[in-house]
């Protein structure tokens, strides 16, 4: 059987009527990150690295999960029900190698799927269509294992793809391997499928006469060679399948996977005028005719209606921007600030848990907070919503057509009626009526020669 090119995925088949098992593998103590917190939990583009697996797992048609976890950490649970709801969880109680860590999933296999797929929960540049092409080669039934490899630059400490006649012999690791075996090029990346009918079988053959006394996954391919089974190799580029184990790791991935999000964007409609300075999050949407300036950065949640310009040293995080708006620059839109359309949010503008309807104007220096703003309301600058008491938080409504002067304080909750004008400096405490003026400062008083007389007897 012939090596699967890496050419581009055609549209995912609908497998109907074929079901999926997908088991990922979790356990792993990643001693390297130095860190308290699980590798896989460890971020890439605002989602951990094991919500990246589990997102393109379900993409690909993944009917039932298995994640595979050590003991004592509810973190991988938890943080793999946010992706998959439904998922469920297996404990590896000792780390005795990657066959005896599928096997944690025994149930699960047994119930008998179609495929199963198994995957690590450190690669999260996996894509979606890797593994559609995985389920395509198990569907046409000529194999019962599928392999994903790459060719690597530097192969070693890999494990070697052992290719014969095109089909795939085994996987040697690199410790194991011959000396001719070490000069292949061709290596394994981790992910594999298999038959779901052979599973359980292969699984259990695999023993641990190696240097290590583990049992590994990779053996299942020489068992399956032996029982006259087919093994096929799929190849992926290198980027892809980049296993993260350390914080080095973790930043060129960060990189990798920035790079294809903005060209994702980029082919969508978006225009960046400095594409390496802007960070985007996982479910970054922005709609065609976007401009992005330079050293913008989008944390999750955020969408961009078309037309819209965001200016330079933004910082964007849980909002709705829409259509034809201008945020920035030095604007910081934090979790449930909705702009609709038209509106104008300037430099170090600071909205949050806001709506700003449309055609609004917040240009200098201000922070709206548990507010909504009406339709064409102008917000002058170093305005605030003063939204907290120390205990709780409480709402500010300004109607449409208001006018609010500069430098004014606006005391939650409170209600500002349409039309209406808000003197510059004034702290408002009271709710105003529409189209009414309301003016809350003290009278200027004036002592005419204090500063010499303050000058002079400091001086002394």
């Amino acid at each position: 059987m012939p090596v699967v090119s890496s050419e581009p995925t055609p549209p995912a088949p609908s497998f109907a009527g074929r079901s999926c098992l997908a088991i990922v593998l979790a356990a792993g103590e990643g001693t390297r990150m130095r860190s308290a917190r699980p590798k896989p939990l460890h971020k890439i583009a605002g989602l951990s690295m094991l919500g990246h697996v589990l997102s393109a797992l379900l993409k690909a048609g993944a009917d039932r999960i298995v994640a595979v976890v050590g003991p004592d950490h509810d973190s991988l649970g938890d943080e793999a029900k946010k992706i998959a709801p439904g998922i469920d969880a297996a404990i590896q109680t000792e780390r005795r190698g990657t066959a005896h860590a599928v096997l944690a999933a025994r149930e699960a296999i047994a119930a008998g799927y179609d495929d199963v797929l198994i995957a690590f929960a450190d690669t999260p540049l996996l894509r979606r269509e890797t593994f559609i092409r995985i389920r395509k080669a198990l569907a046409d039934g000529e194999s019962a294992i599928v392999v994903v490899g790459f060719e690597a630059k530097d192969p070693t400490g890999y494990g070697r793809l052992i290719l014969k006649d095109g089909a795939l012999e085994a996987i040697r690791e690199h410790r194991d391997a011959s000396e001719d075996e070490r000069r292949l090029t061709i290596c394994n990346a981790g992910v594999i499928g298999i038959a779901g009918r052979h599973a359980l079988d292969l699984l259990d053959a695999v023993g641990c006469d190696n240097s290590k006394r583990e049992y590994y996954l990779t053996d299942i391919v020489g068992l399956a060679r032996a029982k006259k089974l087919t093994a096929r190799a799929l190849t992926v580029s290198e980027e892809e399948v980049l296993g993260v184990n350390d914080r080095v790791q973790l930043a060129a991935a960060e990189a990798l996977f920035q790079t294809r999000l903005r060209e994702e964007a980029m082919r969508a409609g978006a225009t960046f005028i400095d594409p390496s300075s802007v960070t985007l999050a996982f479910d970054t949407v922005l709609a065609e005719d976007v401009t992005i300036e330079p050293n913008v950065v989008f944390g999750p949640g955020v969408t961009v209606g078309r037309g819209s310009l965001i200016r330079s040293f933004s910082h964007i995080e849980g909002a709705r921007i829409g259509e034809n708006a201008s945020v920035g620059p030095f604007a910081r839109l934090r979790p449930g600030a909705t702009l609709m359309q038209d509106v104008h949010i300037g430099n170090f503008v600071e909205v949050k848990a806001s709506t700003v309807g449309d055609g609004a104007k917040i240009n200098h220096l201000s922070y709206i907070g548990n507010a909504s703003i009406g339709a064409k309301t102008n917000v002058g600058a170093g305005t605030i919503t003063c939204n907290y008491n120390g205990f709780g938080k409480f709402k500010t409504e300004i109607g449409a057509g208001v006018f609010i002067g500069s430098h004014t304080s606006l005391v939650a909750p409170v209600t500002i009626g349409d039309g209406a004008y808000i003197g510059t400096g004034s702290v408002i405490t009271r709710d105003v009526a529409p189209d009414s003026l309301a003016l809350a400062r003290q009278h200027q008083i004036e002592k005419p020669g204090w500063a010499t007389g303050f000058r002079d007897k400091n001086r002394k």
